[in-house]
């Protein structure tokens, strides 16, 4: 396995850095590229609105993590989007005087830090916020909360557009995981950004070439993810399944599922690795800016199918790595199970597809342009 070697440069050598994130509540994709950046900067801290060493990925409770003024609210924990309003407030009043380097990961306010005067702001800008641009109306209607507060929340995320908007021109320079991600921020903030897909820990991931026993799906249980479709399919098939991950949609999920159907919850990252290498192959039926997951399974040497829209149009070879379905209905995704054929995809072929997008390819790209835009200041 490839050793990652810290980042190294003559006018950085000095030079003090800091991270910064919108939130550590959960383990998730962004998350996992906050995780390769530490690893590229183990000297710099981490800032960010909220640090929930319970919910977060284990591997945060050893690094130096700085919170705002928010994490100190009394009865926030387990309700930090009660803070909503605030958040812009309170990332603008992270300190970063005498930091020469920020490098930011968001996917909604990090973006908005606002770094001392002459120091170099890096963005990696997954996605525009999603609850105030593209899913702006599904976000107000499928919020479990009080019928006055939906009727006031419009309101506050219309002033939080307007922030986030001017928050997008703060950073020197941005970059986002995919070309999907890409045209969204030339859309929602006018701006272009720098594609560098995210990092797989594909290393971690044995390939295998034996047939697995059951179909696997998993990750954040949210409405947009669509695992019900998944769920309902295989209910229809009375074929085995495997759906890992917690969230908001677990308990309807469980009504839509069959007899067949096993809910992990939670996992590590060595249960996980158990599951990859065991299953017949990925389902992943939403659109995603990227996706990880999928190509943590053909890391594992697993073919993916995939709903044919958003960042599986970048990582997902038709016929060689996995397969398309055309559109997001448990029919097709039932059709597409009847049809697979595990004899036509190649292990070896799969697995060396993925290994382009390695953990160690991400930081070798980050680290040659961070040295660039230093180099020209």
């Amino acid at each position: 396995m490839q050793q990652t070697i810290p980042f190294r440069h003559q006018d950085a050598a000095t030079s003090r850095v800091a991270l910064v994130h919108d939130y550590l509540l959960q383990d998730g994709g962004g998350e996992r590229v906050l995780l390769a950046l530490q690893e590229l900067f183990p000297d710099a801290p981490t800032f960010a609105l909220f640090y929930d060493p319970d919910r977060a990925h284990v591997a945060f409770r050893k690094k130096d993590i700085r919170t705002s003024v928010l994490q100190k609210w009394p009865f926030v924990r387990r309700h930090e989007e009660w803070t909503l309003p605030f958040m812009p407030m309170a990332i603008e009043h992270l300190d970063f005087t005498g930091y020469d380097l920020v490098l930011s990961s968001s996917s909604s306010f990090a973006k908005g830090v606002i770094a001392a005067p002459g120091a170099l702001h890096v963005c990696y800008l997954h996605t525009p916020t999603r609850f105030l641009w593209e899913e702006r109306m599904s976000y107000v209607n499928d919020l479990p909360q009080p019928r006055f507060i939906k009727r006031y929340l419009p309101h506050v995320l219309h002033r939080l557009r307007m922030w986030d908007r001017l928050a997008a021109e703060r950073p020197d320079t941005l970059i986002t995981n995919s070309e999907t991600s890409r045209r969204r921020i030339r859309r929602y903030y006018g701006r272009d950004a720098l594609v560098i897909h995210p990092p797989v820990d594909v290393a971690a991931m044995p390939r295998v070439t034996s047939a697995g026993s059951y179909w696997l799906t998993g990750g954040r249980l949210v409405g947009y993810k669509r695992f019900d479709l998944t769920v309902k399919a295989f209910a229809k098939l009375g074929i085995p399944l495997k759906v890992f991950g917690t969230g908001p949609e677990l308990s309807r999920l469980k009504t839509l599922a069959g007899p067949r159907t096993k809910f992990l919850g939670r996992i590590r990252d060595d249960q996980k690795i158990d599951l990859f290498t065991g299953c017949i192959g990925f389902i992943h039926p939403q659109v995603e800016d990227f996706g990880i997951t999928a190509i943590e399974a053909m890391a594992a040497g697993k073919p993916v199918i995939a709903y044919g829209n958003g960042g599986a149009r970048e990582t997902v070879i038709p016929g060689v790595t996995g397969e398309y379905i055309d559109t997001q209905a448990w029919e097709d995704i039932g059709d597409a199970i009847i049809r697979f054929d595990p004899s036509a995809y190649d292990p070896i072929t799969v697995r060396a597809h993925a290994e382009t997008f390695s953990k160690e390819r991400f930081q070798t790209r980050m680290s040659l342009l961070i040295h660039q835009l230093l180099s020209g200041r």
